[in-house]
């Protein structure tokens, strides 16, 4: 049988490869990881829907490959039995269940169809016919149920890339297309009238001297889209201040040894998100999201804090949930877990999503003052710079006071400059009088 990419998810229809796992000639499991693949800025591990022997590989590392393209070949194993194959997650299959040919698509969301019928004798006999005449330009393998759903929706099958063997269309292949359409029909429309942008200029910067190409890697190219993608759509504003962190970095001192006992760092980071979490239970429209479809503000519940991790092959943002509900040693230890995964490149997509509010520290770098962009869709950032000694007045007198620069990027659209500035001095207020009976483990 030929292994072939199963959907990746809702939004993603190919990746590139990171790494293979097996050779020709191996013997492997069903569900033992095959390949590595990049979407976006996840890396997945692609598991072996069957388990047999290894007798090619069509790809290498560094390849662009699409849902549906060939994997490897494999010489299944005497009742060896497929397990469904999806990105980035495997489930095993249920015992006494019918075998099954190839990997599952991704399971969407929407719509929610009855389950796909069992396959009859006479669905069964017309794989061949309809393989046959799907490479002909005729309507793609599926079954006769699919089919009547699919003209009662208005969908041309002949569109959707289908998961099983022989390019056969299921249930999952048809919800995850449906599930595209929609996120494409809810993308903002370009203003009537409204030029289109101009394709980009070609230049040859080799003609004044030597130069040197390096390819964007898949997640450079998809941080370049989110930036551009937020740039272009939100009237961004930054509200700068400084807050003097000499007393909170007495205390990381003072309980450093006790968190390192317990297996973690207790940083800077750790008090901010503490301290952020907090100021958005107070200033809850700093915690929502603009639905540009309906014209409405969500206002969420949650406290899903993202942190921006500098990794060699990128910025990866990680997000930290429920972070208003966890102490500081359960935010320390995320802290640690998140970047260390990121760095390692084993972060899964689903947790770089549902942030509703990010930090951005460079103060272990050095940095100082700069204006983040905002995470789209959220609507406001933090960021955090270098603390340092600086002469400040207090009580008349002039003091040393370590001094850490921070910057609220928000969105003028969901919330004023007013709102900003009262956002700025509640979060000034918190970071100099921090709670120390919070800190205690």
């Amino acid at each position: 049988m030929d292994v072939r990419l199963p959907n990746l998810g809702e939004g993603a229809d190919s990746g590139s490869v990171v790494s293979i796992a097996v050779k020709e000639g191996d013997t492997i499991n069903a569900g033992q990881t095959i390949i590595e693949v990049e979407t976006g800025k996840a890396v997945a591990g692609i598991p072996s829907p069957a388990a047999g022997k290894v007798t090619k590989i069509s790809v290498k590392a560094g390849d662009k490959i699409s849902v549906g393209a060939p994997i490897l070949s494999l010489q299944e194993s005497a009742g060896g039995s497929a397990a469904p194959a999806a990105a980035p997650k495997s489930e095993a299959p249920n015992a006494g269940a019918p075998k099954k040919k190839a990997a599952k698509a991704a399971k969407a969301p929407e719509p929610e169809p009855e389950a796909e019928e069992e396959r009859t004798a006479e669905e069964e006999e017309t794989d061949f016919d309809e393989s046959v005449a799907a490479k002909a330009g005729f309507p793609p393998p599926a079954s006769p149920t699919l089919r009547r759903l699919a003209q009662d929706l208005g969908i041309d099958l002949r569109r959707i890339q289908g998961s099983e063997e022989g390019g056969r269309i299921v249930m999952a292949d048809l919800k995850a297309y449906i599930a595209r359409l929609k996120a494409a029909a809810a993308k903002p429309k370009p203003a009537e009238g409204k030029a289109a942008a101009a394709a980009p200029e070609k230049i040859d910067f080799g003609k004044w001297g030597s130069i040197l190409k390096k390819p964007m890697s898949p997640l450079r190219q998809a941080i370049a889209r989110k930036m551009t993608e937020s740039r272009a759509a939100i009237p961004e504003v930054t509200q700068f201040d400084e807050a003097d962190i000499t007393a909170l970095n007495d205390l990381r001192k003072k309980y450093a040894p006790a968190y390192e006992k317990a297996g973690t760092r207790l940083t800077v980071t750790s008090f901010a998100l503490k301290v952020v979490a907090n100021t958005l239970k107070k200033f809850p429209l700093f915690n929502s999201s603009l639905d540009e479809a309906a014209q409405e503000i969500i206002l969420k519940e949650y406290v899903h804090i993202g942190l921006a991790v500098d990794t060699e092959a990128g910025l990866l943002v990680p997000v930290i949930r429920n972070a208003d509900k966890k102490s500081i040693l359960d935010l320390s230890k995320d802290i640690a877990t998140f970047a260390e995964k990121a760095r390692d490149r084993k972060i899964a997509l689903e947790e770089m999503q549902g942030g509703t509010f990010t930090i951005s520290n460079q103060g272990g770098i050095g940095g100082a003052h700069f204006t983040p962009v905002i995470n789209k869709p959220e609507v406001a950032i933090l960021g955090l710079g270098r603390g340092a000694l600086k002469p400040v007045v207090r009580d008349g007198k002039i003091e040393p006071r370590l001094m850490m620069p921070i910057a609220i990027a928000y969105d003028h659209r969901v919330i004023d400059g007013g709102e900003a500035a009262r956002f700025c001095v509640e979060l000034v207020k918190a970071f100099e009088n921090f709670n120390e009976g919070d800190l205690k483990i």
